[in-house]
């Protein structure tokens, strides 16, 4: 995959989490909260860097819809 292509996918997908988070009323502090009583370790500050890079694991962003009790996510 081009370099170009890569970062349109992953702003794509930075752009759904972040949308997820902020429809939900989810700040970073709160997400860090919601992750660790599904069992996932994280920190602010390192969410806050994956979000800003969009470099993430898929397993994260499903670990964070999880999280902050997302059913379904419109994609288009």
């Amino acid at each position: 995959m081009t370099e170009g292509v890569e970062e349109h996918w992953d702003t794509r997908v930075k752009a759904i989490l972040k949308a997820e988070l902020k429809r939900k009323g989810v700040t970073y502090a709160q997400l860090v909260e919601k992750l660790a009583a599904i069992g996932v370790k994280e920190t602010e500050p390192n969410i806050r860097n994956k979000l800003a890079r969009g470099k993430f694991t898929a397993v994260f962003f499903i670990q964070c819809l999880e999280a902050v009790g997302t059913k379904a996510v419109h994609i288009s």
